[in-house]
């Protein structure tokens, strides 16, 4: 039952129902109420952003891993309501949901306005392009569960096509093209081979993966995953190579087009499919809010997550908040997690009236992991025993990465449900194929 004595009129609204959004609302929705806390989504479902690689892939089904917003708002204390922000009234401090139509264009939810006294923006990230003539054309971006269920579904068209054509010409083959050697460039090559394995066994039986899927990951940095350590990235790299991966590092992309991605230094690579997942930036809406933003288009807030107006915080990717040596703190889910637990505290002192903790957000690097396939990974943890991080890597890497999800589960569903459900989803394996081929 809530337990906070403030007014029903203190409202907050959070939007953006991502990873850091869903657990501040879910912690504040626990402790006071659905009357005082709504969560603003343009979706009806939670997938954790980190798992869209899987998606893109066929390993993970979204419809199976998808969490239902309402049935977390009933869980945990929380509104829900359904629809995208369309803009912001500072001066009345109202935000316009726009709204919600089925795939026949009919109204199911009408557009709306909810009145707030504090708005926290978590509305996580875009790709960005940089301008790349023919990028925003012709790439995939693994921005939401729809891009990763359009790639998903492209992947087998041209998996199946490539299939049937080695009949007639056998050296037909599908080449793909990963732009971007960050974790989401590389989680997502490793685990293409792997599902493309599986697919060509379901019913392809001309279709050799090790054949005839070609997939380049172009990087423009010396090196791929070059915001980690350099032990991280070697192993990363041989691990692609392994499984017959081409890395070209220190590769700027000039032009995508429909049949290839072409190269700053007069390369060209073949691709009937590319994946941009180069970079990121603030989503467009928040350009017509007047506040400040950042280069990439991020809102600028202060050590205590604030913006230029005081009703306002945001948390996670759409923001830039300070770190040290002028950096910002990273776009990962751990910061986003830890901006969540933050403001959980600060929101709870200000709807109880009380005074709000002076100590500013201070983001805690843990190490960061990487999903090298369904039995490794690689990664850090970065202990305080004379500052220096613990690598870990193969089998316990992999575990350690899946925990990550289980822990976000658990924020948000509780221990007994976290647990019912994974039981239930290794259950469900015997009967599934391991790969979505439908």
């Amino acid at each position: 039952m809530p337990t906070s004595t403030s007014a029903p009129s203190e409202r907050i609204v959070i939007v953006g129902g991502g990873a850091g959004g869903l657990e501040l609302a879910s912690r504040l929705g626990r402790a006071h109420g659905r009357q005082r806390i709504t969560l603003v989504d343009s979706r009806p479902f939670h997938i954790w952003k980190p798992s869209l690689h899987e998606a893109a892939a066929g390993t993970l089904d979204i419809h199976q891993e998808g969490l239902s917003y309402l049935m977390l708002a009933h869980l945990n204390g929380f509104s829900f309501a359904q629809g995208r922000l369309e803009s912001v009234d500072r001066e009345r401090r109202l935000v316009t949901v726009d709204a919600v139509r089925d795939d026949q264009g009919e109204e199911v939810l009408p557009r709306r306005e909810l009145g707030y006294d504090t708005l926290v923006l978590a509305l996580g990230s875009a790709s960005n392009f940089f301008n790349t003539p023919g990028a925003e054309a012709h790439a995939v971006t693994l921005d939401t569960t729809e891009n990763a269920e359009q790639f998903r579904l492209t992947m087998l068209k041209a998996m199946a096509l490539v299939d049937q054509a080695k009949v007639r010409d056998p050296s037909s083959r599908l080449d793909l093209v990963i732009v971007g050697g960050g974790a989401t460039g590389v989680e997502l090559a490793v685990e293409l081979v792997e599902a493309s394995h599986v697919v060509s066994a379901y019913g392809l039986p001309n279709f050799r993966a090790e054949r005839d899927l070609a997939i380049t990951l172009v990087e423009g940095a010396p090196r791929i995953l070059s915001a980690l350590p350099e032990k991280i990235s070697t192993a990363a790299t041989a691990r692609l190579k392994e499984l017959g991966i081409r890395v070209e590092t220190s590769c700027r992309v000039s032009e995508v087009t429909g049949a290839s991605v072409k190269t700053a230094d007069g390369r060209e690579f073949p691709a009937q499919l590319c994946m941009w997942a180069a970079g990121i930036q603030g989503p467009a809406v928040l350009r017509g809010l007047g506040l400040p933003l950042n280069k990439l288009g991020q809102i600028e807030v202060n050590e205590r997550l604030e913006t230029s107006d005081p009703h306002i915080l945001a948390l996670g990717d759409c923001c830039a908040a300070p770190w040290r040596d002028g950096r910002t703190v990273p776009a990962r889910a751990q910061a986003a997690h830890q901006q969540a637990e933050y403001l959980a505290k600060k929101l709870g002192a200000r709807l109880r009236h009380a005074p709000e903790p002076s100590a500013p957000y201070v983001y805690e690097d843990h190490g960061s992991l990487v999903s090298l396939g369904q039995d490794a990974g690689v990664g850090s943890l970065m202990g305080k025993l004379a500052g220096r991080g613990l690598f870990v890597s193969g089998t316990l890497a992999r575990l350690m990465y899946m925990s990550l999800h289980l822990m976000h589960h658990k924020a948000v569903l509780g221990v007994s449900r976290t647990a019912s459900l994974a039981l239930a989803r290794l259950l469900m394996r015997r009967t599934r194929p391991r790969v979505k081929l439908h």
